[in-house]
């Protein structure tokens, strides 16, 4: 048996009902009127004073005793009475057929809901995704996407501002790579930036992944496919040299320097320790251990998402104690609770400006600018010290595990297989040997680079 009916024979439709023919679909009319067709049940023509005639069909679901409309079409030379009755016949004989016609206008219903969202309307909704919290494989709970801050921060400067309105399914692959273009050119607001539109693009098609997959069907297909290929990105090369390690040292103890000295503590501790700024600015009292003179990174903090053990060479043991004094963390803020944020060693490379209503009101010069040095980041400090200590003849490995950079080769060059460190071979004692071989040795020549002499044992804060 059938789960639709067609709608029963009520006075409304007995006094409306006639064989319909195109006349009735042209008729103007002072309010809207619907005419039922007498010899296809069930379909019906509405006429609205602006002219505008509509086919539809209307049934009864028997699975819910409710009566539902299915749209046909707009009546014109192209789709006539005649076309409207062979659209009900084939959609009866659908029924016939056993599809639940009702749940399929349901489905395409929710699909136009879906597919109805803006841009705009997905990032936000992207976003809360990607922050939510879960369980990760270490048992912590932190968010889906752990860069979801740069993620989001890529979607709502570069996406949203060009493509926020449009509708998702009407985002095409020419949309994404005008804005890609005009990234590179310098045409959306900021300088010109190939690095921005790969970040954009990541972005934009992680995005448009998601928005695709079952379940949400907000676009039926991503338009960040076969986009043109990008010029090449020219990797940062900068490592100072040993007058200019030496002129920032001994300048980062100016008194007159306008950052506070923890700041400046930092950028010595990251150039000594080859950590990253995001390692090594929340260091806390209870991650320090006094009687191996090392730090354990959790792996939260760690790009790769793996614990880190990296030894304190004396010098770095002298920085971290002077550092931390008698607070929790080894670089804190101005007020003393909460560790420096990720950007200030780089805010007080390159400086800061202070606008209001778009205008620049003040600025503080950075570091590099007071003592004449050409820009860098902290992160050129770690490839200082690399190069540096490739310089002194240490192992390129022992250097490569110092930057937290997986070796995947053995000590006689031969390729290791992946899984061998990621799953088997969980022992850190050598590792953590070889690091401190480099550390320390990295640590003589830094202070022999600097003009200052080998320091004995300095002990740990405790």
């Amino acid at each position: 048996m059938s789960d639709i009916t067609t709608e029963p024979a009520t006075k409304r439709m007995r006094n409306g009902s006639v064989i319909l023919t195109d006349r009735h679909c042209e008729k103007r009319v002072d309010r809207r009127a619907k005419v039922y067709d007498r010899k296809c049940p069930g379909l019906y023509v509405s006429v609205i004073p602006s002219g505008v005639a509509t086919f539809n069909f209307k049934f009864t679901d028997r699975t819910t005793g409710k009566q539902r409309t299915k749209w046909l079409g707009v009546y014109c030379p192209g789709f006539t009475v005649e076309n409207a009755r062979t659209a009900v016949y084939a959609v009866k004989n659908r029924i016939g057929n056993g599809e639940n016609v009702a749940e399929t206008l349901r489905q395409h219903k929710a699909q136009r809901a879906r597919q109805g969202k803006t841009v705009d309307e997905i990032i936000e909704e992207r976003i809360e995704w990607m922050k939510t919290p879960v369980r990760k494989a270490d048992g912590e709970e932190r968010p889906r996407i752990e860069s979801w801050e740069n993620v989001a921060r890529h979607l709502r400067n570069f996406l949203s501002p060009r493509l926020g309105k449009k509708l998702a399914s009407e985002v095409t692959k020419h949309d994404i790579a005008t804005l890609s273009n005009d990234i590179v050119a310098g045409r959306h607001g900021g300088k010109p930036s190939v690095s921005n539109a790969r970040h954009m693009r990541r972005a934009a098609s992680g995005l448009f992944n998601w928005a695709a997959e079952a379940g949400r069907d907000y676009v039926t297909a991503s338009p960040c496919i076969n986009l043109p290929k990008l010029d090449e990105e020219h990797p940062r090369d900068r490592v100072l040299t040993e007058d200019e390690i030496r002129t920032l040292w001994h300048g980062l103890d100016r008194e007159d320097m306008p950052w506070d000295r923890r700041t400046r503590l930092a950028i010595k501790f990251a150039l000594v320790t080859m950590l990253r700024s995001g390692e090594m600015l929340p260091i806390h009292r209870d991650e320090l251990n006094a009687e191996n003179g090392t730090v354990d990174i959790p792996a939260r903090r760690v790009k790769k998402r793996r614990p880190i053990n990296q030894p304190l060479s004396d010098l770095a043991l002298e920085i971290i104690a002077e550092a931390m004094g008698n607070y929790e963390y080894a670089f804190t803020g101005r007020f003393g609770d909460a560790p420096l944020a990720r950007l200030a060693m780089s805010g007080a490379l390159t400086g800061t400006k202070v606008t209001k209503n778009g205008k620049r009101v003040a600025r503080t010069p950075g570091i590099c600018e007071l003592l004449g040095l050409a820009p860098f980041t902290p992160h050129d400090l770690r490839r200082t010290a690399a190069t540096m200590c490739g310089e002194l003849g240490l192992s390129e490995g022992s250097i490569a595990l110092c930057l937290d950079h997986q070796a995947n080769k053995d000590e006689n060059g031969k390729p290791l297989p992946a899984v061998t460190r990621k799953v088997y071979n969980r022992a850190t004692r050598i590792v953590v040997t070889k690091k401190r071989e480099v550390l320390d040795r990295w640590a003589v020549e830094l202070r022999r680079i600097v003009g200052e002499p080998t320091a004995t044992e300095v002990p740990l804060a405790a």
